[in-house]
């Protein structure tokens, strides 16, 4: 069993100016969360680093009827531009932010290159998204970036995933990890490709029946998803915490929660969507977000807009610890 850190349940402060305690809700819990895991009575200021994962899903490029909407690459090409959305949450948080390709189909620059397959994981209806090698080539990837982020001094990290035509996948994952039906795991559309999502996630699943939880990321997940599920794994054996996003994120959480149940220790969630698979798949982790949002948000947005107020809620948190010392 590898080693995590143990989490000091002595590290809290409640400040003695506010009654009752706990009046400024969870912003109060969310910093003495934070102290705890770094292991200080007064949490140090946060130093974020966003990672990116992307890759292309076979089963999706299998339907008849194509995903509607911008193409991975398309997707990667807006975010890394200097006006994209995540960029600039990035800076606001004071994050840094990389951006990956592990197997995405189109010319890409200013996108660093970690490619495990040329063409993304393998169509789940029918064989394994990733090889042995593949899947832990993806895994180890991902360790190594939160490694290098936390040698860069990082102390939260958030990774998440843009990618067209991972629903299949973070659907199937999320019926596997959380028990849900596959009616429940895949949001519905009004669009005609749903029926035919509906069919490959229970193909998948039919397929990929008797396999271990700790092995089932390989069988039907995505090269991207195992990359995150990897990051997340090192951030709890090195005591980083990590801030989760969306729902392809919560799904990366449970492959590695399968792992190691004791890595959920180390998540937050950023926020939930209306999709019920999100809400289950954080229920799963045990893990109560800290936004209601009424639309998803994907390519680390989420977890970026909630940063700055993370930030102030450890000020807020010193500020009230300073004044009880006059």
């Amino acid at each position: 069993m590898m080693k995590i850190p143990a989490i000091n349940p002595d590290h809290e402060h409640r400040s003695v100016l506010l009654q009752p305690v706990g009046c400024v809700g969870r912003l109060e819990d969310v910093a003495n969360w934070i102290a705890k895991r770094q292991g200080k009575l007064l949490p140090d200021n946060l130093k974020p680093a966003i990672v990116i994962f992307a890759a292309d899903h076979g089963v999706a490029a299998a339907l008849a009827h194509p995903e509607i909407g911008p193409t991975t690459v398309e997707r990667l090409q807006h975010a890394v531009s200097k006006q994209s959305v995540i960029r600039k949450l990035a800076e606001e948080a004071g994050a840094s932010l990389t951006i990956v390709d592990m197997g995405v189909k189109g010319e890409l620059s200013g996108v660093e290159r970690d490619v495990v397959r040329e063409s993304g994981s393998a169509d789940i209806r029918v064989e394994s998204a990733m090889s042995e090698a593949q899947y832990w080539e993806a895994v180890g990837i991902g360790e190594e970036l939160a490694a290098r982020a936390i040698s860069e001094g990082a102390n939260l990290l958030t990774a998440s995933s843009l990618v067209s035509g991972d629903r299949i996948a973070v659907a199937t994952l999320i019926c596997e990890l959380a028990g849900v039906a596959p009616e429940e795991a895949l949001e519905a559309s009004s669009h005609e490709t749903y029926a035919e999502e509906l069919m490959a996630v229970e193909m998948a699943l039919d397929r990929a029946q008797g396999t271990s939880s700790h092995d089932i990321l390989r069988e039907v997940g995505g090269i991207e998803l195992a990359a995150m599920a990897g990051f997340y794994r090192a951030a709890a054996r090195k005591g980083v915490p990590v801030l989760l996003d969306g729902k392809a994120s919560a799904a990366a959480a449970l492959a590695a929660a399968a792992w190691d149940v004791r890595i959920a220790g180390w998540m937050l969630a950023s926020f939930v969507s209306e999709d019920q698979a999100h809400h289950l798949a954080l229920e799963e982790l045990g893990l109560e977000p800290l936004m209601h949002l009424q639309r998803p948000l994907i390519g680390g947005k989420g977890a970026a807009l909630l940063m700055p107020l993370l930030q102030s809620s450890l000020a807020l948190h010193r500020g009230f610890a300073t004044v009880e010392e006059l």
